[in-house]
């Protein structure tokens, strides 16, 4: 299997660190050259300039950022099922796809605002919180309301759907 282009892995950072991001930032979080990062940027950000998205690629003080187009704002909003702000979605994203992660992981990953996503993730009751049983960070685990709210599935483990219906 092969990995990812540049241009797609430098997609999923801009994704999930959900603020602006510089380029030496991108380039050792994609583990490339700062040229090349600078190349793909480009070329990502043309791509989504030419197709009928409702994602950009914005610049801003030299750091870049993957946003909303203008005027999805309201559409996006009246789909949300629950009144979370983009970047505290994107954290709880981060949280299911890893179905486990530490608190000092995720903060690594969506910077320091993931500590109030957190909190208000808590206080909604769509995360769980333990303590790390060895060292000073939490486990971050979803919820049986994430997972009803969402309509996502918990992972079953080995039992396959198929083997149900």
């Amino acid at each position: 299997m092969t990995s990812p282009s540049l241009p797609t892995r430098l997609e999923a950072i801009l994704y999930l660190k959900g603020r602006p991001v510089s380029i030496d930032e991108l380039a050792e979080l994609a583990d490339s050259d700062r040229r090349m990062v600078e190349e793909a940027l480009v070329a990502l950000t043309a791509s989504y300039a030419q197709r009928d998205s409702a994602l950009e690629i914005v610049e801003h003080g030299g750091r870049y950022g993957l946003q909303l187009r203008p005027g999805m704002g309201d559409l996006v909003k009246d789909l949300l099922p629950v009144n979370l702000s983009t970047a505290t979605l994107r954290t709880l994203a981060t949280i299911a796809l890893k179905r486990r992660i530490l608190q000092s992981d995720l903060v690594d990953l969506r910077g320091s605002g993931a500590y109030d996503h957190i909190k208000e993730l808590l206080a909604q009751e769509f995360i769980e919180r333990r303590r790390q049983s060895e060292g000073r960070s939490y486990w971050l685990t979803l919820t049986e309301k994430f997972h009803r709210t969402f309509s996502v599935l918990p992972d079953l483990g080995a039992t396959d759907l198929t083997e149900a219906a």
